[in-house]
């Protein structure tokens, strides 16, 4: 169809921006800003506000559970295990929802910058499409509390979350390829394969 969609996939490594229209890629980019850093952004927090060195595992079940990119209404509170930095021995503490938005804010205002960038150089046309349709996230980093609510307060467009963020990308890209013969005819995608 000639209107334009706005996708945001936030992966593990990666977060790719990109509007399509008539099954081309109008606009895109890709930052190394993704789920993955949203663990190491909270490893990095624990260390510095509670001198508590927690492991990876910990880190993304923290952002899972209590883990938020906009305010919750109740604030949810979760024991963290780790190794307190100063005497070297197991230290339980309590964090809140709040410190993990805290905790997070770095990579979420990349991610949200990046948005903002890709809306910037779309033409006129398909922004007035995306600001009617919305903006839709994939990927497992879909799934972090109140993304959608972040997106859609730095871009002021209603953002939803895909259905099966985690899975759908890949379950388009073996639709995709039964049309493969129609993505490699599509002048926009042949720009693209030669600018890489």
């Amino acid at each position: 169809k000639p209107d334009g969609i706005m996708l945001i996939d936030i992966g593990g490594g990666t977060t790719d921006v990109a509007v399509i229209s008539l099954g081309g890629i109008v606009t895109s980019t890709s930052v190394k800003v993704a789920g993955d850093n949203f663990d190491d952004a909270i490893i990095k927090y624990m260390r510095k506000e509670h001198k508590l060195y927690i492991g990876e595992r910990t880190a993304e079940e923290m952002k899972m559970t209590i883990g938020t990119a906009y305010p919750r209404e109740e604030v949810v509170v979760r024991e963290c295990r780790g190794r307190d930095l100063v005497t070297g021995l197991p230290k339980s503490i309590e964090v809140t929802s709040t410190e993990m938005m805290e905790a997070l804010e770095e990579p979420l205002r990349v991610i949200c910058e990046v948005a903002h960038a890709v809306l910037e150089r779309t033409p006129p046309e398909l922004s007035a499409d995306i600001s009617n349709s919305g903006i839709v996230i994939t990927g497992g980093g879909a799934l972090l509390n109140g993304i959608d609510k972040r997106l859609e307060e730095r871009t002021g467009i209603k953002v939803r979350i895909a259905e099966d963020p985690k899975s759908c990308v890949a379950i388009g890209t073996g639709k995709a390829l039964n049309s493969i013969d129609v993505i490699e005819r599509n002048p926009m995608n042949k720009r693209r394969s030669h600018d890489l």
